[in-house]
């Protein structure tokens, strides 16, 4: 088996005799019971209100399971000398980097399946297909950046907090640009600045918003195109940290 595929498959392995499957488990179930709870107090629509209170949830759950595992797992591996150990090998330092990425993006893979199952109560199979794809691929964008700031940063704290930060900004970043250009605000030097600020930061980030929607679930699929553009925004940026990741792994000294 080449080097970088057996690196992932201890990482797959890690991951599952370590409490990710654990916590995943207890995810699933505060969604399900949530969404059950909302059954009894909604009004109308209760179905379409669980499913997308479910998905939101789950997303959100499996984003931050997913990169507290990433940075937790790392920074012990840094402490415990395990990086120095495996670099001693005949394994190279992008082939170290890729294999990991590999094995954290199939950790996400199976936590969208996992994550997908509940939903099947509320939504057609299709929808739900489609919505775990791209959560997959979401997962996929996390893992990376959870990874280059593990490995930039060296602390658990600092590298949750930075991949938190930027998901929780690409995800807000359409809003964050409606409110700029909403009917309230000033036209002033001042204003039209912010303006062009946050657009140059939207510039930078992937459009998250756009990816992995509760919509899907409740009011039909999307469109093929708009899909296919959207995971493949998401497997371009992820592809792009992986670049910024190699290269600043590949300057450090261990």
């Amino acid at each position: 088996m080449p080097p970088a595929l057996l690196l992932a498959r201890t990482t797959l392995t890690e991951a599952r005799r370590g409490g990710l499957p654990w916590l995943a488990l207890g995810c699933l179930a505060l969604a399900t019971g949530l969404a059950a709870f909302l059954s009894q107090v909604a009004v109308t629509e209760s179905r379409e209100l669980q499913a997308a209170f479910a998905a939101a949830l789950l997303r959100a759950g499996a984003a931050f399971l997913l990169a507290a595992h990433i940075a937790a797992s790392l920074v012990r591996e840094s402490n415990d000398k395990v990086l120095e150990l495996a670099l001693a090998l005949p394994l190279s330092r992008s082939q170290y980097y890729l294999g990991k990425l590999a094995g954290f993006g199939a950790c996400g893979a199976c936590l969208a399946a996992a994550f997908c199952a509940p939903l099947l109560f509320w939504a057609p199979p299709e929808a739900v297909a489609l919505w775990g794809l791209s959560l997959a691929c979401e997962l996929l964008l996390v893992g990376a950046a959870s990874l280059f700031f593990a490995i930039t940063l060296a602390g658990v704290l600092p590298a949750l907090a930075a991949t938190t930060g930027f998901y929780l900004l690409a995800r807000s970043m359409a809003g964050i640009q409606l409110l700029a250009r909403g009917p309230l605000a000033e036209e002033s030097i001042a204003q039209s600045v912010a303006r062009g600020a946050v657009d140059a930061v939207a510039l930078l980030l992937p459009r998250l918003d756009a990816a992995t929607r509760a919509d899907w679930l409740i009011y039909g699929l999307p469109a093929p195109a708009e899909f296919g553009t959207t995971l493949g925004s998401l497997i371009l940026y992820c592809t792009l940290l992986a670049a910024a990741g190699l290269f600043d792994f590949h300057r450090r000294n261990l």
